[in-house]
């Protein structure tokens, strides 16, 4: 895959980080993980352009305001205590992340440290800690470093491989291979929008 046709697919990619570096690291990595054909390639690229803000950032953007905290986490945010965690990123992950996905509680930081980076967005000391096992990256005691263009596809990819999302790829299953990256459905419109983009450029036998 070249810049031009990742722009193609995703115009807003001109802007990523590092583009050579991203571009480099996707040809590297999607092999690897078996992301070989037209469908898993341009499924997979739909939910990391999506998951990545359009390659535009690595890690979860948690800066919620108070209204958006009451919408999307209703059972850990309410009206008593919302405005104490409304714009700030930090506290915001520490409390919605507590005591789940190996996470320790408010005050451990683990929220924080294992919120969503990379470009699936790995997300808690479960996750990150089955990825250091799997792959050798100290992302347990280096979380930062899926922050990094090479680190954030591989991890994507390892991702991608554990759930095996190659499968739903090969029958065009962009909903199922929404929920599993997302725990749900949010932007799926986005994503089907961006798969039937990627496929326009993306042409592998």
């Amino acid at each position: 895959m070249d810049k031009a046709t990742l722009i193609q697919i995703d115009p807003v990619a001109v802007h990523a980080v590092d583009l050579d570096l991203l571009i480099a690291s996707l040809n590297s990595e999607l092999p690897k993980a078996n992301i070989n054909t037209t469908f898993r390639v341009c499924a997979f690229l739909s939910q990391v352009a999506e998951e990545s803000g359009h390659f535009l950032r690595y890690r979860e953007n948690l800066n919620y305001s108070a209204e958006a905290l009451l919408k999307v986490w209703p059972t850990h945010f309410d009206k008593t205590n919302v405005d104490k965690y409304a714009h700030n990123p930090e506290k915001i992950a520490n409390r919605a992340y507590a005591n789940r996905m190996g996470n320790g509680d408010e005050a451990s930081g683990d929220g924080w440290r294992y919120a969503g980076k990379g470009l699936i967005q790995l997300t808690g000391r479960d996750n990150y800690r089955h990825y250091a096992q799997a792959t050798g990256v100290d992302a347990l005691a280096h979380p930062e470093l899926l922050t990094t263009p090479q680190v954030a596809v591989n991890s994507a990819c390892w991702f991608w491989s554990v759930n095996d999302l190659n499968h739903w790829a090969d029958v065009e299953d962009i909903t199922s291979i929404t929920k599993h990256v997302n725990g749900g459905v949010l932007g799926l419109s986005e994503r089907k929008a961006l798969y039937i983009q990627a496929k326009k450029y993306v042409h592998i036998n």
